[in-house]
């Protein structure tokens, strides 16, 4: 059942990578089209980097992975779209999600078109859009001033980057832009930081329109540490990156679980872990968290 309190919003966007965005889309399907997903498309590894290294083309690995989130199940569709092959040959880890996607790509126009085909197949209304439909690669600069190449490289390093960069610099999805500027919610995270929560935060027009936002901006933290140098940034830090990057003081809410933390920002905690998974939100405490924060401008 809807929250009423998401009856007053007439759209809802929400930012990220992957596994977190999934999850925050998959807590919010009940708003069909009035929910859209933009997501990051910086990933190099996997069978979405061996992809990459063949072909010209963005990463579909987080876009498959939150359309996977968010199609009705069991169906034959779903089946094969998470179909991963096993076996001695060059098919043997690759996921057939990301070449349907790919074949798609080289068929369509344009990606959105790709995704928007797959969407109709699944039987999902809320929208699914590409940071950019153009192919980049997240970068760092490091303590010693030297750049880091590719997502899996900068989710390897030790320490903090300095700064995190795209290459090369591409163009942010004209309609992402357009979701953004009519959304009166705007959701970041959770994810891995560094490299699925930001890299659409490096998009200047992506940065510029959630700064002439009138929304109110949640960040979502992780439920548990992540295994990178990312471990070592705190949520102050997080909230910090994310206003620095828009380029004013965004960040309205924050929702964390457990321990209260006094930022400076308006945190709110709940108890949010899955039963089946302790690195997973639990789908209706999200929803009902979300909703709880909700403050709608009259």
């Amino acid at each position: 059942m809807m929250n009423p309190e998401f009856s007053q919003l007439d759209h809802v966007v929400a930012l990220g990578g992957g596994h977190g965005l999934g999850r925050v889309l998959a807590s919010l399907s009940f708003l069909g089209p009035k929910l859209t997903g933009i997501v990051t498309t910086t990933d190099n590894g996997g069978s979405t980097g061996r992809i990459r290294e063949d072909e010209t083309t963005i990463a579909w690995g987080d876009l498959r992975n939150c359309l996977s989130q968010l199609a009705h199940r069991p169906s034959i569709g779903t089946m094969l779209f998470d179909h991963r092959f096993n076996g001695d040959n060059e098919l043997n880890g690759h996921n057939l999600g990301n070449i349907i996607l790919y074949a798609l790509e080289q068929l369509c126009v344009r990606p959105l078109e790709a995704i928007k085909l797959i969407r109709t197949i699944l039987k999902i209304d809320t929208r699914i859009i590409p940071m950019s439909e153009e192919p980049t690669h997240l970068t760092a600069l490091n303590i010693e001033g030297k750049t880091i190449f590719g997502e899996t490289n900068v989710d390897g390093m030790n320490e903090i980057p300095s700064s995190l960069g795209l290459e090369p610099q591409v163009s942010a999805t004209c309609e992402a832009i357009e979701a953004i500027k009519k959304a009166q919610l705007i959701i970041i995270g959770p994810g891995s930081f560094l490299t699925s929560v930001l890299p659409p935060l490096l998009l200047p027009a992506i940065a510029d329109a959630i700064s002439q936002s009138n929304a109110q901006i949640i960040f979502i933290e992780n439920l548990t540490k992540e295994g990178c140098a990312a471990n070592k940034i705190s949520l102050e830090e997080k909230v910090n990156w994310i206003n620095q990057l828009v380029g004013r003081k965004a960040i309205n809410n924050v929702i964390s679980h457990g321990k209260s933390i006094d930022i400076g920002e308006f945190v709110s905690n709940f108890p949010l872990v899955s039963d089946h998974h302790a690195g997973l939100h639990h789908k209706q405490a999200l929803a009902d968290a979300i909703a709880s924060t909700i403050q709608v401008s009259k």
